[in-house]
């Protein structure tokens, strides 16, 4: 059924397994070799990377369907070891299809603007290699990988930024470079002490069980289970670590900011629901690594809230709203259960396609002040409408029903588990972001001849707005009216994800 190389000597390799990663690792070496080989025919460039990515995500979907009688595992190791670094079941799967798809959406935008980046090969190069540490850490079980492909996901994106090649994009690049920096020696640091508790080279509960029983290791193992959260919390955009979005956000190109929105924030999520899998089913009291899990939420989804209100520039009020939601994701992982993992998988699932979608409808109409988007329901109802139905799913409002479906289920198992202040802070984030959203529809739905918000604010020392031009292309257009499509059909049947990650 598989392609399979195993002996009594080699690691077993399962291709399909592995085709979510190796798909977009292919299409890197095709573009650079066809590059050299046709360096005057590059209009190719982008339709091999959007085939790979796509071909990529329905392996992915495909997998997961197979995946749901037992995990499938590939990189394993001989006996007696037996260790599987590559382990995909429903839920890696899933997430993989959702990593590939956001990268095929952002690749779409980047190319589809006047005045984006004309080098197709480095853009579309860094985009798939991108997808590769995204899909990658997903199903990663060994600390090396994790951390390599963790990287991967997120080192291309910096240079995307500065690709741009305004003075502006250069700074946010900075601003990246040092955030990635910062992250990546923190999750160096983690892993080294997760090593040193669990005497592990990989995220093993078995392992993480006997450190947390002897009191002296058990330390150690939460020490590095801080480590490693604070340099997720950079690439989540979770509070404090999250000063980096709003500048990246607004100083990239489009397609870029999606690709930081969607694509990386579900390989972020997926990084960390590797990590805390470790702990699931583990005997003892967890109640110290929950609390720092609950607080990163907690002030996440209350600050990004606030701020997101205060922005009259749209693309810094979709960056403030990531690390609102990143709170939301982060709230069910808390819990430390099964159930909470997979509430994770489903909200961050939901929130990088509503985001697609307010992206590629930014695009479409060009970026800049909130009130450049007065009226555009009525001027535009493609894109208004479906910019309108995104923003009720972030909102969690009907009809976007996948949205309340999504907070219902993020907040069940921080409530099964009494994490009861949580959950309180939960509440009063859904009327913060209610406020959030429907400021925004306010605007579609308003009268396009009104003068704009000139009394709104900007958060303090944020620079002034970049304006961008509409979307020439139809490339935008395609991506609305997918993602819009796919959170119709999710609201109309919202079990079909639940079945899908579980």
């Amino acid at each position: 059924m598989t392609a399979a190389i195993s002996t009594a000597s080699l690691v077993s390799i399962d291709a399909v397994a592995l085709a979510p990663a190796l798909l977009p690792a292919i299409g890197v070496v095709l573009v650079l070799l066809g590059d050299a080989l046709l360096p005057g025919r590059r209009d190719w460039q982008v339709g091999l990377g959007l085939t790979v990515l796509v071909v990529g995500a329905v392996g992915a979907l495909i997998s997961a369907v197979q995946a749901a009688d037992g995990a499938v595992r590939t990189l394993c190791l001989p006996a007696p070891e037996g260790a599987c670094l590559w382990t995909a079941n429903p839920m890696t799967g899933m997430l993989q299809a959702g990593i590939l798809a956001a990268t095929a959406a952002a690749l779409a935008l980047l190319h589809d603007r006047d005045g984006g980046p004309r080098d197709t090969t480095v853009t579309t190069a860094l985009l798939l290699a991108a997808a590769t540490g995204g899909a990658g850490v997903a199903a990663s079980r060994d600390l090396g990988t994790w951390l390599v492909t963790l990287e991967l996901a997120t080192i291309p994106l910096v240079a995307l930024v500065a690709l741009r090649g305004t003075r502006s994009a250069a700074h946010g690049a900075l601003t990246l470079l040092v955030t990635s920096v910062t992250s990546f020696a923190l999750l160096v640091l983690g892993v080294a002490l997760w090593m040193t508790a669990t005497g592990d080279a990989a995220f093993g509960t078995d392992t993480v069980a006997l450190a947390w029983a002897d009191p002296h290791r058990r330390a150690v193992l939460v020490l590095a289970a801080v480590v490693l959260l604070a340099g997720l919390g950079f690439k989540l955009s979770l509070v404090p670590f999250h000063a980096w979005t709003p500048q990246a956000y607004s100083t990239a190109d489009l397609g870029t900011a999606t690709a930081l929105a969607a694509a990386s924030k579900v390989s972020a999520a997926a990084a960390l629901l590797v990590v805390v899998q470790a702990f699931v089913g583990v005997p003892g009291d967890l109640r110290q690594v929950s609390i720092v899990i609950g607080a990163l939420a907690a002030a996440s989804m209350l600050l990004g809230n606030v701020m997101a209100l205060r922005q009259d520039d749209v693309t810094r009020l979709l960056a403030w709203s990531t690390v609102a939601q990143a709170g939301w994701v982060v709230l069910p992982v808390a819990a430390l259960t099964d159930a909470g993992l997979h509430a994770a998988a489903v909200y961050v699932l939901t929130y990088a396609v509503a985001t697609v979608v307010a992206f590629a409808a930014v695009a479409a109409v060009g970026a800049g002040p909130l009130s450049r988007m007065r009226g555009l329901l009525r001027r535009d109802r493609l894109t208004g409408g479906a910019l309108a139905f995104a923003l009720l799913v972030l909102a969690g409002l009907p009809p976007g029903v996948i949205g309340l479906v999504a907070k219902v289920v993020a907040l069940r198992p921080a409530v099964e588990q009494g994490l009861w202040p949580l959950a309180l802070v939960a509440v009063v984030a859904v009327v913060l972001g209610i406020a959030v959203y429907l400021r925004w529809f306010a605007v579609l739905i308003g009268d396009a001849g009104a003068r704009g918000d000139a009394g709104e604010e900007s958060e303090p020392g944020a620079a002034t707005h970049e304006v961008s031009t509409p979307a020439s292309g139809g490339g935008a257009r395609v991506v609305l009216v997918a993602g819009t499509v796919l959170l119709v059909l999710l609201s109309a049947l919202p079990g079909l994800l639940l079945a899908l990650v579980s």
